[in-house]
């Protein structure tokens, strides 16, 4: 499965959290999924949080644009982006 994928007039990017990061970062894995660093911890949503603010930094898109929709207590997260084309997310997150 595809880590960004379109749905109609939203996309979906699955990512792999690692909380308490060095630095905030994105990377492919060797699987080719999406990893995501966070500089967050992951208690009380912390690393939640920090993960929607930075994808909304990052693709230049308001936060209330963005959505967890998946995995809100694992490190495999599923988010809602809403307002922006695939290929530009595409472009913006490749690594």
């Amino acid at each position: 499965m595809e880590p960004i994928e379109a749905k109609g007039d939203y996309v979906l990017v699955r990512v792999r959290v690692r909380p308490r990061a060095a630095r905030n970062e994105v990377t492919r894995g060797p699987d080719g999924g999406l990893y995501v660093a966070l500089t967050a911890a992951p208690k009380e949503g912390e690393a939640n949080a920090a993960l929607l603010a930075f994808l909304a930094k990052r693709l230049d898109v308001a936060k209330s644009r963005i959505t967890l929709t998946a995995g809100a207590k694992a490190r495999s997260k599923t988010v809602r982006i809403d307002g922006i084309a695939i290929e530009e997310i595409c472009r913006v997150l490749s690594v």
